[in-house]
């Protein structure tokens, strides 16, 4: 009996031991009232953000915060604040957690058995699995190609959130500038009203043409409102698309070095677009790594057919005897060998296959008709440039310099004025159409192809890193 009370003894200390290596469960409320107000007391003055800035751009940023963003540091500011970020990155963590689960071994199990009357009679047995055919391997190959894929989809968010930063730092920008426009249209139709009534007044002029261009002045009056609302809509969308209150953006100068000269479409081969597009698509390299995680599910499931084996020694007590045995027991793969399970990986890895081609078609389909629309926006915003510079070099300045010699009149004047600045809204029509299709370019083959822009999304970007500040906030 002395034998038995020390094995038990020593089972009661290996079962204290693995509860006080258990981890604990940690609450972590969400209070909405908390998440608002950090939310809403986010600043570009955040030191936090210039060390994240700075690492990221490589060389430092001096003075903090800058005076003027452009599309490099809104992205990179994005990518610090905004919350959709935040799920693709716990998916990662998921991923990586899968993988120590896929990696751990099976816990060896022990058995105790007394007997009754009780001090004559007692079993104990501890038996070890001991998986076979590669198991483990299989199951660590399937985790690691899921911590891929969701690594690919973590990438794949941020360049959607640097997409709808330039798609709301283009449209502040363009809204601004037509208000620009409208105002100094405003001012050149105010000027002939005044000239046109004047007219009226001496009789030089009938009533209708002044009230012709009072109403046109009312338009102008209008299209002011109404860019004035743009703008403020804009600059709440870029500050939205960052993920900070709008009331951070005020004060700021935004600036787009070229935003005035996309690159020419014969930068851009057909062959090179497509090429990239297949390659360098996040969501394609995406596929691939979830059909690798079907294909190594699929060798798991083979991999059972062969059954694991249970091995371990024995111990019993029965009328002041000792009895030492050692087991080894399996499961018979009499009646089924896996068949279903192993349908079952087929149809999944056909099913992945699938959708990777499928994913592989719709880029290539989806950059050959951004190509297609780049260039006839090009060739749109190469007219509109013809035109205005046409109507500027040519019939303004003839008019400005005939009516600076007395030989025409300033109403003349003012209606050139007015037909280049509808020339130039046109034109400015043009550019909007132009840089949205480079947009959708940059989209199709997921990197940036404006030659001042060499903000890149990888794996190894130290913009997809967390900053050890980050959970602070």
């Amino acid at each position: 009996m002395y034998t038995t009370r020390k094995i038990g003894l020593c089972f009661f200390a290996a079962l204290m031991l693995s509860g006080c290596a258990a981890q604990r469960y940690q609450p972590v409320p969400i209070v909405p009232t908390e998440t608002a107000s950090r939310l809403e007391t986010r600043s570009l003055g955040d030191e936090d953000l210039h060390a994240f800035v700075e690492k990221n751009v490589g060389h430092p940023v001096t003075p903090w915060p800058p005076k003027t963003w452009n599309l490099t540091t809104l992205s990179l500011t994005a990518l610090y604040f905004n919350p959709s970020l935040e799920g693709a990155k716990a998916r990662v963590e998921e991923a990586q957690a899968a993988i120590v689960t896929a990696g751990a071994r099976p816990n060896p199990s022990l058995s105790i058995t007394p007997g009754l009357p009780r001090p004559y009679l007692f079993n104990l047995d501890f038996s070890v699995p001991i998986e076979t055919a590669g198991k483990r391997g299989h199951r660590i190959q399937a985790a690691r190609s899921l911590d891929q894929a969701a690594r690919f989809d973590l990438a794949d968010s941020a360049w959607k959130v640097r997409s709808g930063v330039r798609i709301a730092l283009l449209n502040y920008l363009l809204a601004s500038r037509s208000l620009d426009l409208v105002r100094s249209e405003e001012q050149i139709r105010g000027d002939q009203t005044k000239i046109l009534e004047q007219r009226f007044l001496v009789g030089e002029i009938p009533r209708p043409e002044v009230d012709l261009a009072r109403i046109g002045l009312s338009k102008t009056h209008l299209a002011i409102n109404s860019a004035e609302g743009q703008l403020a809509e804009a600059k709440a969308a870029l500050a939205a698309s960052i993920g900070i209150p709008v009331r951070s953006l005020q004060d700021l100068d935004f600036s787009w070095s070229d935003l005035d000269s996309p690159p020419a479409a014969e930068s851009f081969s057909p062959e090179q677009i497509q090429r990239e597009a297949v390659l360098n698509r996040l969501d394609v390299r995406r596929s691939l790594a979830q059909y690798a995680a079907a294909e190594a599910d699929l060798q798991l499931e083979i991999s059972k057919q062969y059954p694991d084996v249970q091995i371990g020694p024995g111990y019993s007590y029965e009328e002041k005897n000792n009895f030492f045995t050692l087991g080894l027991s399996t499961t018979l793969p009499i009646f089924n060998r896996n068949q279903g399970p192993i349908a079952e990986a087929e149809a999944r890895r056909k099913e992945a296959a699938a959708a990777f081609l499928e994913k592989q078609a719709q880029v290539i389909a989806r950059s050959e008709r951004a190509l297609a629309l780049y260039v006839a926006a090009l060739k749109e915003l190469a007219e509109a440039d013809q035109s205005l510079r046409k109507l500027q070099d040519a019939h303004l300045q003839m008019m400005e310099h005939a009516v600076r010699f007395g030989e025409e009149d300033r109403l003349g004047l003012n209606g050139v004025q007015i037909e280049s600045s509808v020339v130039a809204r046109a034109r400015l029509d043009a550019l909007a159409r132009a840089q949205s299709a480079l947009g959708e370019l940059e989209d199709a083959v997921q990197r940036p192809l404006d030659p001042g822009d060499m903000f890149l999304i990888n794996l190894e970007s130290p913009a997809l890193n967390k900053l050890p500040q980050e959970s602070k906030r």
